[in-house]
């Protein structure tokens, strides 16, 4: 069958659960392709590493938006000396600016900063409560990339590629290592809002890869995954009854073409959507946690609901062994009201909304994730698509930056309480082009901590040996213990 025929039996076979389940799982609708010979068995059985794996699980923190983290970790007493001022020329040697407006004036936003734990690292006072996890965090202050776009940043952050096309970090995970939990997806990604994150599913799509590797969206509420619930219409015996018959027909058709690897993969993403009826909710059902965990993550206070119910759900499916959770900075209400962080205007309205959204479910999940022995096991990655500029845009906020802005890792085998690499005085460039840290070095250090040489990862698709990191990417072994 070809695809579209597929989709009209899946959606109008009558089954319930079937196609709907299946369109859910796949997030845009999407139809699983067929994997190749050697996978057909099972795609998401468990796979060896490479080498020993320092963590079992990634929580991936996207900021979305781009926060300027010249206002966040990275103090520049120059740039605060130099405010109102224009840039000296020497700051802007070599870098290619895209602001429609130009090059503003120096812009020191109204900031307080101190240092924190036996590190010292430096926050500012929009990070009250993740200042105190100071000595769990390694930063890498001389982050790069490239790209003038959101759209176009996000995806190179998630999938290392410009252009749509390539499979995202956590599709790469869940093709090397398989699934640590068959009744759930190993690839879950989280937001809050009532709109889809920017620039949707191409963001935690397979690629090339086969469809079955994608991330499967968990949207907010209790019901997490579109068309999974049984319909009211239908009594849960007569849902057994088909998929009783709809199994035996299965069946009659393998036994006929025992090698329709389609066919292969229909029969398991029933399977799997049929146990996911109780598993993907139990797994977001947040009633049995305590009220002093919630209160650790901020359920308690409006501001912090959403993108806090995002965390501990995280932390929830970490400990039902997910590979890999994409989670995705929201509106700061449910009105979708200041969408993400990107400040051309008004940063100090925009981050100061934006940082409370996020700073206490943040330091709850890491105090979490320690408290329950899974820090060790589970890496955090703070990012976003790119920083921003140390000089002012419309007066009042600052414009994209890809130059030189700060990440961060938490967790297992990371060398907490440690700096990477620095910005410029004013925090514009990275200072040593050298310790430049590019999304495939991040995504070639993440791999490394799951056990995976991003070398040797290949899928050969269209005669090509493909990797996660493209043809660039190095380990940064300075940020492991």
């Amino acid at each position: 069958m070809n695809n579209q025929s597929r989709r009209d039996f899946l959606l109008k076979s009558g089954y319930g659960l079937g196609g709907l389940a299946l369109s859910g799982l796949l997030p845009g609708g999407g139809i699983m392709q067929a994997a190749f010979a050697s996978e057909l068995e099972d795609p998401l059985a468990p796979k060896a590493p490479h080498f020993p794996a320092k963590v079992k699980s990634v929580i991936w923190l996207h900021m979305d938006g781009a926060p300027s983290t010249i206002d966040l970790y990275d103090y520049k007493p120059e740039l605060v000396k130099l405010a109102g001022q224009e840039v000296p020329p020497s700051f802007l040697k070599g870098i290619k600016t895209s602001t429609q407006g130009g090059v503003g004036k120096l812009f020191a936003s109204n900031r307080t900063w101190k240092q924190y734990g036996e590190s010292g690292a430096w926050f500012s006072d929009l990070l009250p409560n993740l200042s105190q996890h100071a000595d769990k965090i390694a930063f890498i202050k001389s982050s790069v990339t490239v790209g003038a776009t959101h759209d176009i940043s996000i995806l190179k952050l998630n999938t290392g590629g410009l252009n749509p096309g390539r499979p995202s970090l956590g599709a790469w995970i869940q093709y090397a290592l398989g699934t640590a939990n068959p009744d759930l997806p190993a690839y879950v990604v989280l937001y809050n809002g009532k709109r889809e994150p920017t620039g949707g599913s191409v963001n935690w799509s397979a690629g090339f890869l086969p469809a079955v590797y994608q991330g499967t969206a968990f949207r907010p509420g209790n019901s997490p995954i579109l068309y999974l619930d049984r319909p009211e219409t239908e009594a849960a015996t007569q849902q057994a009854e088909n998929l009783s018959l709809l199994k035996l027909l299965n069946e009659k058709k393998d036994a006929a073409y025992p090698n329709d690897s389609e066919l292969q993969a229909r029969v398991r993403a029933y399977e799997l959507a049929a146990r996911m009826q109780t598993t993907a909710p139990e797994a977001v059902d947040l009633s049995k946690e305590s009220e002093k965990t919630k209160e650790q993550y901020g359920l308690n206070d409006e501001v912090t609901k959403g993108y806090g119910t995002s965390l501990l759900r995280a932390r929830r499916l970490v400990e039902r062994g997910v590979r890999f959770i994409q989670v995705v900075s929201g509106p700061t209400d449910v009105n979708g009201d200041t969408r993400n962080w990107d400040a051309h205007t008004n940063l100090e309205e925009n981050h100061g909304k934006h940082a409370r959204v996020v700073d206490k479910p943040i330091a709850g999940l890491l105090a979490d994730l320690k408290e329950r022995g899974l820090l060790d096991s589970t890496l955090v990655v703070w990012t976003s698509e790119f920083g921003r500029t140390s000089y002012g845009q419309s007066g009042t906020g600052r414009d994209h930056n890809a130059w030189g802005y700060t990440q961060w890792l938490a967790g297992g085998g990371v060398k907490a309480g440690t700096t990477y690499g620095a910005t410029d005085e004013i925090g514009l460039q990275v200072a040593d082009k050298s310790l430049g840290v590019d999304t495939y070095d991040l995504h070639a250090t993440v791999l490394n901590q799951m056990g995976l040489d991003h070398l040797k990862l290949i899928y050969k698709y269209q005669g090509r040996s493909e990797r996660p990191t493209v043809v660039y990417g190095k380990v940064i072994k300075e940020l492991i213990a």
